[in-house]
């Protein structure tokens, strides 16, 4: 392993390989936050053989630093608060209600870009991997959880290419298991350790999507995954 993924696709490769254990369970659902971490994702449930769904998920960027995440929302009316960013910042309730308010607007485009009428997956009593294409300071995951939690999994799965150092012990309480490919002292930002961390575009997203939707109906009963199926960004995956 490098200090860099190629690309997000590598990202996800890489990340199924340390997730191996996992392979061959029947409850298994690999739910992806839009819009980096689906061809992450879908690499990952690719490989697992398992159905491939969406965690929505905005990130409240902070006053005058949209990039540091002062907390998070996600569907279901889930929100996240990083009480020491608010603190350090003096941000006010009003400008936290914006934020919300201003993000709420794009989680529900997307809501609809994405998944149209179609509902979400059945996520009770099963094992959830959620992926992300890496985690910074933890406020979109945890949004997330918060509300995945309220769909009743059995079990919670972390999974990303590469955090900070340390991180995983924020998610004791609100995850069954944390998996990481690389997790260096010093840690700047998600984007440093991706040789192409272009933004993904809807159409991505949706071609992930769709492309799930085919490798999971072609996979035969008891298939443990030897077959190699086409990935959306062209090759085998």
């Amino acid at each position: 392993m490098s200090d860099a993924f190629r690309n997000r696709a590598d990202a996800g490769k890489q990340l199924a390989a340390a997730l191996e254990r996992y392979a061959g369970r029947k409850d298994l659902v690999v739910l992806a936050l839009p819009r980096g971490g689906v061809p992450v994702g879908y690499e990952v449930a690719s490989v697992l053989r398992c159905p491939l769904d969406l965690l929505l998920v905005r990130k409240l960027g902070a006053p005058h630093n949209a990039e540091l995440a002062m907390g998070a929302i996600a569907t279901g009316d889930a929100l996240y608060l990083n009480d020491s960013v608010l603190r350090a910042l003096h941000v006010s309730e009003q400008q936290v209600a914006d934020a919300i308010a201003r993000e709420r607007i794009e989680l529900n485009r997307r809501e609809l870009a994405y998944r149209g009428q179609q509902p979400p997956a059945v996520v009770e009593g099963k094992t959830v991997i959620v992926v992300d294409d890496g985690i910074a300071t933890g406020s979109t995951m945890h949004a997330a959880l918060s509300a995945l939690r309220n769909r009743r999994p059995k079990q919670i799965v972390v999974a990303v290419p590469v955090c900070p150092a340390g991180i995983e012990a924020r998610f004791e309480s609100v995850a069954d298991d944390f998996v990481y490919v690389m997790q260096p002292d010093w840690f700047m930002g998600i984007g440093q350790f991706y040789v192409d961390f272009a933004q993904t575009s809807d159409d991505e997203v949706r071609a992930c999507l769709a492309a799930a939707q085919t490798f999971q109906q072609t996979t035969p009963p008891g298939d443990g995954g030897g077959a190699r199926t086409a990935s959306p960004e062209g090759g085998p995956v």
